[in-house]
């Protein structure tokens, strides 16, 4: 499915869930068991991963806990693995399922159709047709995530701190959810350049053709990331945005091993996850996906007999705070920053400020 697919899907009709916060779902007291089963299904990385796997989970867990429900869950370590497992769900007699990532999509659209009587709510990806048309479906409700707008915030913080002129970025494959961190990276440094003047370089997405961007091929391979990191770290960079999961880890070691060097996170807040403990001093800020907020609301409104499918396609935005960055940490932004992002992000709500992108 390519970018104009999902914009033609995201366009079509956006429902709201209201997200509570921004990373998880209130706490309440244990629910009562019900008689109700959601679940869910991993992309590559695990769900220990600290970030894309970890925070849909997250989701998961906060429905058995405040809601009640059963769950299942089934990881996937390969591609071959897609197929068989949302099988393995189906046959676990779940309500509703959750695929987690792009690449779950077509798995999605074989198990949907083959089970009208389960609710699907697939993550990063929607249904489309042989023409690449939009699929609707009624038993399918896909998750979306305008991550463009909190990448562009992130993007602009990277260029302020910058010392060298130069940030890098690269991603794990060449799907829409990962270029579109990558775009809206590169519009918010070059947003930066525009308003003050430097002329700060991106590596690793450099022109339009987002199939020439630097990928790793995967999302669990962490030496790749730290190899690749590592070059964007000879060529100057002193700020880099990985895309890739787990890979990410790469980063953070290369970062370690230089000097100066800061990363930026993605999914969740990679400064309050173990996984990345080790570097957390160097994080910069992380873009946040705030999908459990979104599973959560879609796996009560599937227990409560609300579910919308078909064209009720949900997008999470700055304005439904689906999406945002993470504050400064132990590494400081310049003077000023903070205050100059708080005002973009009012920008790009009031639509005063287009970033483009898929959605």
């Amino acid at each position: 499915m390519n970018k104009n697919i999902l914009k033609g899907l995201a366009l079509a009709s956006v429902a709201t869930l209201t997200l509570a916060g921004c990373a998880s779902a209130p706490a309440e007291p244990t629910a009562a068991p019900v008689d109700y089963k959601a679940c869910i299904v991993s992309d590559e990385g695990g769900f220990d991963d600290g970030s894309f796997n970890e925070e849909a989970y997250n989701g998961l867990l906060e429905a058995k806990t405040v809601l009640g429900v059963q769950t299942a869950e089934v990881e996937s370590e390969s591609g071959t693995d897609y197929q068989p497992n949302v099988d393995a769900m189906v046959a676990e007699g779940c309500n509703i399922i959750v695929p987690v990532g792009f690449a779950l999509a077509a798995a999605t659209d074989v198990a949907s159709a083959a089970n009208p009587t389960i609710n699907f709510a697939p993550v990063d990806t929607a249904l489309s047709n042989a023409d690449f048309s939009p699929k609707y479906v009624p038993n399918v409700k896909p998750l979306l995530f305008d991550t463009a707008e909190a990448a562009f915030l992130a993007g602009y913080v990277a260029a302020a701190t910058s010392k060298t002129g130069k940030v890098a970025t690269f991603g794990g494959m060449a799907f829409p959810s990962v270029t579109i961190f990558m775009d809206g990276f590169k519009q918010g440094v070059a947003h930066h350049n525009s308003v003050k003047g430097t002329k700060v370089e991106v590596l690793g997405a450099k022109g339009d053709d987002q199939s020439k961007w630097t990928m790793t091929g995967d999302f669990s391979d962490v030496a790749k990331g730290k190899t690749v990191s590592a070059n964007f770290i000879k060529q100057g960079a002193d700020v880099i945005l990985p895309v890739a999961g787990p890979v990410g880890a790469g980063s953070g070691q290369a970062a370690l091993e230089a000097e100066g060097v800061y990363v930026i996170g993605v999914d969740t807040d990679w400064y309050k996850a173990p996984k990345f403990d080790e570097f957390k001093s160097l994080i910069l800020t992380s873009i946040q996906k705030n999908m459990s907020v979104a599973i959560f609301e879609t796996i009560k409104a599937s227990l409560e007999g609300t579910f919308e499918g078909g064209e009720a396609i949900y997008v999470g935005t700055l304005a439904n705070k689906g999406v945002g960055i993470s504050p400064a940490h132990e590494v400081m932004w310049p003077a000023g920053i903070a205050d100059e992002v708080a005002a973009l992000e009012a920008e790009i709500v009031s639509g005063s400020l287009d970033v483009k992108s898929s959605y």
